[in-house]
C-alpha cells in the first residue's frame, strides 16, 4: 500500500474512533474563486460589525500562510443534533449547538488527539488544528474535501446528515489522497430563503447578509439590536435554526452521541417567565461551560428584553 493511501486510511479510521462522523481531504492551495467571493461579501458590508472578518485576508484564503509548506487540509464533521427541545413552547429559544458544553473546547481536544495520533503513527508532521476560531474558510474547505455542498442558506449540507454538525480542520504538510467535491443538491428548493424571519438570505440564495441574521444579532452584535427587527426574531434569544429546521436534508439528521453536548438538567425546563426573571447566579450555573457565555449575562438579558418589547 502506498504511503499516502495508508496514511489517509489510518487518519480516517482514528477520526471515526474519536467521534468525528465524516472525514475528507483537500489539497492545500490558495482559494482563488473564494477570495473574490469574500471580497464581494465584505464590500457589501454583509459582515456587519464583525470587523475581524476584514483582518488577515491572505491567511483566510491561503492555508500555506497559516502552515508553511502545507500540502493538505483535513476536514471533519462532528454531529451535535438532538431531537430534544425546550419544554415551554413560549420560552425564548436557544440554538441546539449551545445546549451542552462549548464545542470549541470539546471538538478541539479531539482534534488535538487526532493530530498527536498522526505524529505518533506516521512521523514528524507540521500542522495546526482549527475549530471555528481562526481565519479559515471552513465551509469552502469542507466543500472541497467532499463533506457536502454549501446550500442556499450558505451552510455546509451533507446528503446523509444535513447540516447539524460542527466543522474542524487540520492543516498540515502531509500529502494525502484527496477527495472530490459533492455537487449541489439544493435544486429548486427555496425553503430556507422563504422561511428566514429577517430576510438575511438573498432572494437567489448562496449569499447571507450576516448583519440581518438572527445569530449575528443575538451573539455577535454588541450594540443595541436595531428596532427594525422587532417582531421578526421568531423568539430566538441565542442563535437561530430556522433555515436548518425547514431544510429537507435535515430529515436525515441523527442524534449525537457526545455526552458533553447533553444540556444542563435545568436548561430545557425553564419557562418563559423563568427566562424573563433570569439571574446572574442561574445564568452562571446553567451556562458555566456553554458557548452562551460568549453573549454574557447582560447580552442574553438584552436579547430576552428585545423579544418581550414588541
Amino acid at each position: 500500500m502506498i504511503p499516502t493511501q495508508r496514511n489517509s486510511e489510518i487518519i480516517r479510521s482514528e477520526a471515526h474512533r474519536l467521534g468525528f462522523e465524516f472525514v475528507g481531504f483537500a489539497r492545500a492551495e490558495r482559494l482563488e474563486t473564494e477570495a473574490r467571493n469574500l471580497e464581494k461579501w465584505l464590500s457589501r458590508n454583509a459582515h456587519g460589525r464583525m470587523a475581524y472578518m476584514e483582518n488577515h485576508f491572505d491567511l483566510r484564503t491561503d492555508p500555506t500562510l497559516l502552515v508553511p509548506g502545507a500540502k493538505s487540509v483535513i476536514c471533519l464533521t462532528f454531529n451535535y443534533f438532538t431531537p430534544e427541545k425546550q419544554a415551554d413552547p413560549e420560552a425564548p429559544k436557544i440554538a441546539t449547538y449551545a445546549y451542552g458544553e462549548d464545542y470549541h473546547h470539546i471538538v478541539k481536544d479531539k482534534l488535538k488527539a487526532l493530530f498527536q495520533f498522526m505524529k505518533t503513527e506516521i512521523g514528524e508532521i507540521d500542522g495546526r488544528c482549527f475549530v471555528d476560531s481562526a481565519p479559515v474558510m471552513e465551509r469552502e474547505w469542507a466543500k472541497r474535501a467532499g463533506l457536502g455542498w454549501n446550500g442556499r442558506n450558505t451552510l455546509t449540507i451533507h446528503p446523509k446528515r444535513g447540516s447539524f454538525f460542527f466543522l474542524a480542520e487540520i492543516i498540515c504538510d502531509l500529502p494525502l489522497l484527496y477527495d472530490d467535491p459533492i455537487r449541489d443538491h439544493c435544486g429548486t428548493c427555496r425553503r430556507c430563503i422563504d422561511a428566514c424571519p429577517t430576510e438575511a438570505i438573498s432572494p437567489e440564495g448562496y449569499f447571507l447578509d450576516a448583519s440581518r441574521c438572527i445569530s449575528y444579532l443575538t451573539i455577535e452584535l454588541r450594540d443595541e439590536i436595531p428596532a427594525a427587527f422587532k417582531g421578526k426574531m421568531d423568539d430566538w434569544m441565542f442563535g437561530c435554526e430556522v433555515c436548518q429546521e425547514v431544510c429537507p436534508w435535515n430529515s436525515f439528521s441523527e442524534r449525537h452521541s457526545e455526552p458533553a453536548f447533553e444540556p444542563h438538567p435545568d436548561l430545557l425546563t425553564l419557562s418563559r417567565g423563568d427566562w424573563q426573571e433570569l439571574t446572574q447566579d442561574v445564568f452562571g450555573k446553567i451556562f458555566k461551560k456553554s458557548a452562551v457565555k460568549r453573549a454574557k449575562f447582560e447580552g442574553l438579558k438584552r436579547n430576552i428584553a428585545f423579544l418581550n418589547d414588541v
